[in-house]
């Protein structure tokens, strides 16, 4: 049994995305890794920071993004399907990178895929998510948030990355438009199983001032109404009170422990009190989402109320 792990990045030195920690969560047990390098800015280190990794098993496709083509941030999923292309793997390990997997979970995952090896009727694994939130230390447990996504599926040349990579869908034909990456019709969720491994997410733990510059870079690169948010994103992110977040009181993978030493926006953030008034409210912290973030965490073990889920679990 092989596994590939792939992702894609552009510019991840510049939008503090910890890429190289990222990787090296979940390295050990790939027998290689693709990245889909994209045209990074002539300041940006992220090649050089993938390169210090000094692994054999690194393949770098370097790649040149159009946003044009493929609007609405439907560009990553473009991106992930270059990387997932180049992948030589029976199962696939995609990890985003501002994400990372904890070492203690790494040989259950190795487990799982041998297990299932042979079970054609199993597509993919899901895993639970730990959504991080201003700092290291607290996360959102709410409904505006997806507390579980696919992140290992089966090499099928049928499987491809979905809307804004977020996930795969199998499709019946493929054209590799951006239509394609938008469309239902024609399509199938994966059949996946169920794994009791968190997936640390910490695409929003920046400094306030470069979480300004990634929101920007994003809401541009879209392309439609959102793109209007670039303008109006203020100077400094406000996250908000953090003390209405829950509280991590775990460990956090061992590859990032380099990474956190880094954190020293702390006096950026508000961790109490009600928050600022003249910015707009963040959607997590409407009341409809708050009541119904409670009922699920209360009454359902965090199980979403409705929602939509692209995946079939079996």
């Amino acid at each position: 049994m092989k596994i590939s792990g792939f992702t894609f990045i552009k510019n991840g030195d510049k939008l503090y995305i910890p890429t190289k920690e990222s990787i090296l969560s979940i390295l050990p047990i790939c027998d290689e890794f693709v990245i889909a390098l994209g045209d990074c800015d002539e300041d940006d280190k992220t090649e050089e920071l993938i390169a210090s990794i000094n692994s054999p098993k690194i393949k770098i496709i370097r790649t040149v993004w159009n946003t044009q083509k493929f609007p609405k941030n439907t560009e990553f999923a473009h991106q992930t399907d270059i990387a997932k292309g180049h992948c030589t793997g029976d199962w696939l390990f995609y990890l985003q990178c501002d994400e990372a997997v904890h070492e203690k979970d790494l040989q259950t995952i190795v487990a799982a895929c041998k297990e299932e090896l042979n079970n054609r009727q199993v597509d993919g694994f899901l895993f639970k998510y730990l959504h991080f939130w201003g700092d290291y230390n607290h996360y959102h447990l709410s409904h505006v948030w997806y507390n579980r996504e696919i992140r290992v599926i089966r090499n099928l040349p049928e499987i491809h990355s979905w809307k804004d990579a977020q996930s795969f869908r199998k499709f019946n034909s493929w054209n590799g438009t951006f239509e394609d990456y938008q469309r239902k019709e024609g399509t199938e969720k994966l059949k996946v199983k169920e794994l009791d491994i968190n997936i640390y997410h910490y695409g929003y733990v920046r400094p306030p001032i470069l979480m300004t510059k990634k929101r920007k870079v994003s809401a541009t690169s879209y392309h439609g109404d959102s793109a209007k948010e670039a303008s109006s994103v203020p100077e400094l992110y406000d996250y908000g009170p953090l003390n209405k977040l829950t509280a991590f009181t775990g460990t956090h993978p061992a590859s990032m422990k380099q990474w956190m030493k880094k954190f020293d926006w702390e006096k950026q953030l508000q961790y109490k009190g009600k928050r600022n008034p003249n910015r707009p409210i963040l959607k997590h912290e409407k009341v409809k989402y708050v009541v119904l973030s409670w009922l699920e965490n209360t009454f359902r073990k965090g199980n979403p109320i409705g929602g939509f889920k692209n995946y079939i679990k079996l």
